[in-house]
C-alpha cells in the first residue's frame, strides 16, 4: 500500500520509500523526501514564483533521466502552474513550487529542480545573473574557485555582489542579484565578462563551449542567462551516484579551495551536510532577496 501523509492540509501519496536512489551511499527515496522536508524553508524562497523544469531520475542516476518543462501527468489541481511563453507553444505552462506541499509532491517524483533567472510574474526580466563554471579535466573545482575569485573582483568593480554555490556536480555557480533587467541585456553583459576573463586568464579560462578548447580550463558558461535557460536551484539534490547538493558556500571556503594544495573534495557537499550548514550559516544566498543588494547591470 502506498503511504499517505498530510502536508499543510494536502494529502500526498508517497511511493517506493525504501527504493535506493544513490547506490554509493545506499540513500533511499524516503531519505530524499526527508531531506526536502528538512530544508524546505531554505529552498522554497529560491523556487517561489519561478517556473520549474524537472530533471527526473526515478530509478536513480544510473537509470533513465529525462528533462521536462511541462507539468507532469497527474499534477494535482492545487499545484500552481504559470504561463511560460515559448515560440513553439505560446500557451505553455510550467509548475511553480510555492509551498511545502508542492515541494514534497514534486520531490516524490524524484527530480532535480531547475529554475530560470526571472520570475513568473515578470517573464524574461532577470533579477539575478549567473555564471556556471565548468572545469574541463584535468581541471577541477579548484580551478573554478580561482576563476570565481577573479569574477567576484570584476563584478565588484561594477558595483555587483557575487555569491557562490557548488553545482552539485564538478563545478561552481556564481549568482549575482541585479535590478530587474531584460534577459538579453543581462546575457550580453555576462558574455562580455566571460570574454574579458578569458583575455585576463588565457591559460585558465575559455568562454566558448567547444569541447576541443576546454581540457585543463574552466568554461565560463554565460549562456544560462538567456530567458529560455535554467540553472540548478540552490539546495536541489543532483542525479549523481553520491547524493550531492547544489549548495551555497562561503567565500572563505572558495579561497581555501583555490589554494595550491587544495583538495577538490572539500567542496563536495552531500545531503547530510546541509542541515548543519543551515544551522551554522543560515541561507548564505539570502542576500539575493534583499533589494538593497541588487545592482544595476552596466
Amino acid at each position: 500500500m502506498t503511504p499517505l501523509t498530510e502536508v499543510e492540509g494536502r494529502r500526498l501519496a508517497l511511493s517506493n520509500l525504501d527504493k535506493v536512489l544513490h547506490p554509493v551511499t545506499g540513500t533511499t527515496k524516503g531519505e530524499l523526501l526527508h531531506y526536502y522536508a528538512t530544508v524546505g524553508a531554505a529552498i522554497l524562497p529560491h523556487l517561489r514564483d519561478r517556473p520549474v523544469s524537472f530533471l527526473r531520475y526515478p530509478d536513480g542516476p544510473g537509470g533513465q533521466l529525462f528533462f521536462t518543462k511541462n507539468p507532469p501527468p497527474g499534477t494535482p489541481s492545487w499545484v500552481r502552474t504559470a504561463p511560460v511563453p515559448r515560440s513553439e507553444d505560446p500557451r505553455a505552462r510550467q509548475v511553480v513550487v510555492e509551498d511545502l506541499a508542492s515541494l514534497m509532491w514534486a520531490a516524490n517524483l524524484v527530480v532535480e529542480f531547475h529554475t530560470p533567472q526571472w520570475r513568473a510574474s515578470s517573464p524574461a526580466v532577470a533579477d539575478r545573473l549567473v555564471f556556471d563554471l565548468d572545469p574541463g579535466p584535468p581541471a577541477t573545482v579548484v580551478e573554478c574557485c580561482r576563476v570565481a575569485l577573479h569574477l567576484r573582483e570584476r563584478l565588484a568593480a561594477d558595483g555587483l555582489d557575487a555569491f557562490a554555490k557548488t553545482s552539485g556536480s564538478k563545478g561552481l555557480h556564481l549568482l549575482v542579484p541585479v535590478v530587474p533587467t531584460p534577459s538579453p541585456l543581462v546575457s550580453a553583459y555576462a558574455r562580455r565578462l566571460a570574454v574579458e576573463a578569458e583575455a585576463a586568464l588565457p591559460r585558465l579560462v575559455v568562454h566558448r563551449m567547444a569541447r576541443a578548447l576546454r581540457p585543463g580550463k574552466v568554461f565560463v558558461d554565460h549562456s544560462q542567462n538567456a530567458a529560455a535557460k535554467t540553472t540548478a536551484t540552490p539546495y536541489t539534490l543532483r542525479a549523481r551516484p553520491l547524493p550531492t547538493v547544489s549548495a551555497p558556500v562561503t567565500w572563505e571556503e572558495v579561497e581555501e579551495c583555490a589554494g595550491v594544495a587544495a583538495d577538490p573534495e572539500s567542496l563536495v557537499l552531500l545531503m547530510d551536510d546541509i542541515a548543519p550548514r543551515l544551522e551554522r550559516y543560515g541561507d548564505l544566498l539570502a542576500p539575493l532577496f534583499a533589494p538593497e543588494r541588487a545592482g544595476d547591470v552596466p
